[in-house]
């Protein structure tokens, strides 16, 4: 099936959409269903969908994971909606198993969000919460900027003119830090790491454990996003430390386009409460993970979308009909899931290029000499 086919079977409108498009995907093959306690904004049922395809006993296993940050679901969900429509549970080896994850995070989805039903960005919500959070003073200084208690023009420009004062006193990168790496006071800002684990993080655990991938003798994961980097470029973002077994394997994957937030080479920067955290607390040295990013429009576009929906959701229940919430929510999923054909074009593409390699990578590293 070509890519440009692929387009308007594989990308969904809504939650409820890619869910039902997910299943018809499936074909009738057995998926295990983990329901979230809280309903969608038409009163619908979240859940999370897990299919696995394969033999049961597979002693390596491929994981493609969608919707850790919500609204970014609509690329993961198409992304695997095609490996599914495209053959891709035939061209398995034999030993070889796919687990396809299917919103992590449906309440974000579902509610196109980048959030959880707890407000927490889940990819910082990883952190152990037995020992003290990480602080964020920078984030403490421009919180009100971040999201400001009211979005008329003057409130805006007050909050943009602070900012660009940070920038200029701090730097670019300090800016990006106090914004971007996670924070664990301000429940209604953005880029929040939780007081505690979210539903999505105790799930993403007990699929692991219910799916035995500590079990492995290698889980390789790829989870998808959006939002980072030049329009329609999905960058591979290592998940492992430097120096690592998994960074090695990362590295032999998927070559020269990886990025490394710890070594200063991708559009991510470091942050806290990670992934990364959890998968080596389950599975130690036995997984590789990447973050498949794939860029959208600009960061500052972006800081502008989320604010307006932070701010939307401080005002109390979101009404789905009102003129003014359906105005953020569509500016929102426009920044995480442009509706273009030329963009679609390349993540599909590029994810096809990944799951290849990905599936070879399980089995490239007991060959080689």
């Amino acid at each position: 099936m070509s890519v440009l086919t692929a387009i308007p079977a594989c990308f969904a409108d809504s939650y409820a959409d890619a869910r039902a498009r997910f299943h018809a995907a499936a074909a009738g093959a057995m998926t295990k269903t983990y329901d979230n306690p809280l309903p969608g904004p038409d009163g619908g049922a979240l859940a999370t969908d897990c299919l696995w395809v394969g033999p049961v006993t597979a002693r390596r296993v491929f994981v493609m994971m969608s919707a850790t940050h919500g609204v970014e679901g609509f690329c993961g969900s198409a992304c695997q909606i095609d490996w599914l429509r495209q053959g891709g549970p035939a061209a398995l080896p034999a030993d070889a198993a796919v687990l396809l994850v299917h919103a992590i995070n449906p309440h974000g989805f579902a509610w196109q969000r980048r959030v959880t039903e707890e407000g927490c960005d889940l990819n910082r919500n990883y952190i152990d919460f037995d020992q003290p959070v990480p602080d964020n003073p920078g984030h403490d200084a421009l919180v009100d900027c971040f999201v400001p208690a009211a979005l008329d023009d003057a409130s805006l420009a007050t909050a943009d003119a602070k900012i660009a004062a940070y920038r200029a006193e701090h730097g670019e990168r300090a800016f990006q830090m106090a914004r971007k790496q996670g924070q664990y006071k301000h429940a209604h800002s953005v880029f929040f790491g939780g007081f505690g684990p979210t539903w999505a993080r105790r799930t993403l655990e007990t699929i692991i454990d219910d799916f035995e991938l500590p079990a492995r003798e290698l889980t390789v994961v790829v989870d998808y996003h959006t939002g980072l980097g030049p329009h329609g470029h999905g960058e591979p973002i290592c998940g492992h430390a430097p120096a690592s077994p998994g960074f090695r394997r990362v590295i032999d994957m998927y070559g020269d386009f990886v990025g490394v937030p710890d070594l200063g080479t991708s559009v991510s920067i470091p942050i806290h409460g990670s992934s990364r955290e959890m998968w080596d607390r389950k599975l130690g040295d036995a997984y590789t993970y990447v973050a498949l990013e794939f860029g959208t429009y600009p960061p500052d576009q972006g800081l502008k979308a989320l604010r307006a929906d932070h701010w939307l959701h401080a005002q109390g229940p979101v009404d789905w009909a009102d003129p003014t919430a359906r105005a953020i929510k569509d500016a929102l999923k426009h920044q995480y899931d442009p509706a273009i054909t030329g963009w679609r074009e390349a993540v599909l593409w590029r994810s096809r290029q990944v799951q290849r390699q990905s599936l070879a990578g399980l089995y490239e590293e007991e060959n080689r000499p």
